[in-house]
């Protein structure tokens, strides 16, 4: 299995096993654009057509919500041909230009827009993970702020209560000694 993987993560997490590891795309997610999936999905679709792979399969986190992604295993090539529904079985449809040159066109563009699916649902699901940590993180720091604001006024409550019964106990005992 020859791998080309698309991410610090990725590229460390394989880097650790036994895998071969084709290319490494890093810093895609900072400005990710078409062009970047355009660029690997050429590359995936030579290595399908040059036949050094039998098949091209995608694996990423799809974004379900802001707190769930899942793990996506998704075969990109060869592409399942869909049976058509009986009554278009029987038409026989009339293509300009030819079958073959509409699918030489189509199929890149088609590689291209999947890789960009799958990188646009793995950087959603960064940002959700980013912001799902951030609020946890600003819940636990008001739940600090919170949390010391009361020790602090506890504290200072307890300096000014012994500073005031040290000023009534020299008052007393200035009134007792004139006394």
């Amino acid at each position: 299995m020859t791998l080309i993987v698309v991410g610090r993560k990725a590229r460390d997490f394989y880097r650790r096993r036994p895998y071969t590891i084709r290319s490494e795309q890093i810093g895609f997610f900072d400005k990710l654009a078409y062009a970047h999936a355009a660029a690997l999905g050429q590359e995936l679709a030579k290595a399908y057509v040059a036949g050094e792979a039998d098949e091209i399969q995608l694996v990423y986190n799809e974004f379900k919500s802001v707190a769930t992604q899942r793990v996506v295993v998704e075969r990109l090539l060869p592409i399942e041909p869909l049976q058509p529904p009986e009554e278009l079985a029987a038409i026989d449809f009339i293509y300009e230009p030819s079958p073959a040159a509409i699918l030489e066109s189509l199929l890149p563009k088609h590689v291209e827009v999947q890789v960009y699916r799958a990188l646009m649902e793995s950087l959603a699901g960064e940002y959700g993970a980013r912001m799902t940590a951030m609020e946890a993180a600003t819940k636990n720091a008001s739940e600090m702020i919170d949390l010391l604001t009361l020790q602090f006024n506890k504290a200072r409550q307890e300096r000014i209560t012994r500073e005031l019964l040290e000023v009534v106990g020299g008052a007393e005992a200035l009134r007792q000694a004139r006394g």
